[in-house]
């Protein structure tokens, strides 16, 4: 049905505002974008939503949903390894992972307002959840291997794996790295041959421990990979940081998604920029491993894209974006909130390689809108919106009652 609803107002993102605003929407495609001065279409429905604004699904840009049932499970840590050993531990003593976690995971990120996620996995538990619901999602395989015999056949295999996946154009799927201290460079390498333009996901400079090992192969990473059995006594140490060693392997690029990056320097970020990569923040993750705070306004000061993730429920209370969205604000102050509300829409959109689907109101694009309640007090509706916002307060835009998670 082709319909035009009004709001207080209409947050394109890709252009300023529009107060007192409308979006015509038509079979779930965006047709247009007014303002009070422009009459809406002759003989469509118009339905008035009062003091709301529409704004894009948001994208989470980079979470674990098969570790869902997790949540609560590991505890906070000081530091990332002692983090990464419990998850570890635990998720040995599991058999596969549950699907009732990670279909209530899809619903509660869907009631948060979230349209599009990057979604991390091992295991591919999380596809068929994704499928039957209406979230779309980029699926990026993890591949880990730091000393794997044959890594061009682990990629074949992930590869046929994928290929193997029904169709559906809402889900896309790919090959990605996990990190610098659980991948060798052989892999990184094959994994990078068949990349071919798709975004590529990488845990990057996320500790200080990370620092550490690549600078001279010590450190609690260098332990962990030992009681696992899986350190490479073939392994030399770079001897420089994360973002060069990946520079060197050749993944810095327009496709990397360089996932926390809570210790890149200047320089890091300079040659992330140059790149035209795309940072993936995800704060409160960090805090609960261990791993830091990151240097959120620095990362828009060197002029990098940056996108929004909230990490997994292993390491979060929830995957409520706009929660994620209050503590970056929190952290860069200095920062417009239109940039972070760019941050958790468009950027995260372009990044997971749906650009042209989701991110913005255009013509054209899918009509996967939310309308946000605003209090009548409220006057600067951007900052209102990156200080952090609960369910209830959220409705899909056209979406009938029963169709909603």
């Amino acid at each position: 049905m082709t319909v035009a609803y009004r709001a207080h107002w209409v947050l394109p993102i890709v252009s300023p505002r529009v107060t007192r605003g409308w979006v015509h929407l038509d079979r779930g495609r965006i047709l247009a974008v007014g303002g009070p001065g422009e009459a809406t279409p002759a003989g469509i429905d118009v339905v008035d939503l009062g003091r709301v604004a529409i704004l894009p699904g948001l994208v989470n840009a980079h979470t674990h949903l098969e570790l869902s049932w997790m949540a609560d499970r590991v505890p906070p840590a000081s530091a990332m390894p002692a983090w990464a050993a419990a998850l570890v531990s635990l998720r040995a003593t599991a058999g596969p992972d549950p699907v009732p976690p990670i279909e209530d995971a899809i619903r509660g990120a869907r009631t948060a307002g979230t349209a599009l996620a990057g979604d991390v996995t091992n295991t591919l538990a999380s596809y068929k959840p994704l499928a039957d619901s209406r979230l779309a999602a980029a699926i990026f395989r993890e591949l880990l291997g730091f000393n794997s015999p044959d890594p061009q056949r682990l990629v074949a295999d992930a590869r046929r794996q994928l290929d193997g996946l029904g169709p559906l154009d809402r889900l896309r799927p790919f090959i990605a790295p996990h990190a610098p201290f659980s991948v060798s460079p052989e892999l990184f390498r094959a994994i990078a041959r068949q990349a071919g333009t798709g975004p590529l996901s990488v845990h990057l400079a996320e500790s200080a421990e990370e620092i550490q090992f690549l600078r001279d192969g010590t450190g609690a990473w260098r332990d962990l990979l030992g009681r696992l059995g899986a350190w490479n006594e073939r392994w030399a140490a770079p001897g420089c940081g994360p973002v060069e060693y990946l520079d060197r392997l050749g993944l810095v690029s327009r496709a990397l998604m360089a996932v926390h990056c809570v210790h890149a320097t200047d320089g890091d970020l300079q040659r992330l920029s140059a790149a035209r990569a795309t940072v993936v923040t995800c704060p409160r993750s960090n805090r609960w491993t261990g791993a830091g705070t990151p240097p959120i306004e620095r990362f828009y000061a060197s002029g990098v894209r940056v996108a929004i993730g909230t990490d997994s429920l292993a390491s979060v209370e929830d995957l409520n974006l706009f929660a994620e969205l209050a503590e970056v604000r929190r952290l860069a102050p200095s920062v417009p909130a239109a940039r972070l509300l760019e941050s958790a829409t468009r950027h995260g959109a372009d990044a997971l390689g749906f650009g042209a689907e989701f991110g913005t109101i255009e013509p054209g694009k899918r009509a996967d809108l939310i309308a946000v309640s605003v209090p009548s007090a409220v006057e600067d509706v951007e900052e209102y919106l990156v200080r952090g916002i609960e369910p209830p307060s959220i409705q899909w835009v056209g979406e009938p009652e029963e169709a909603r998670p």
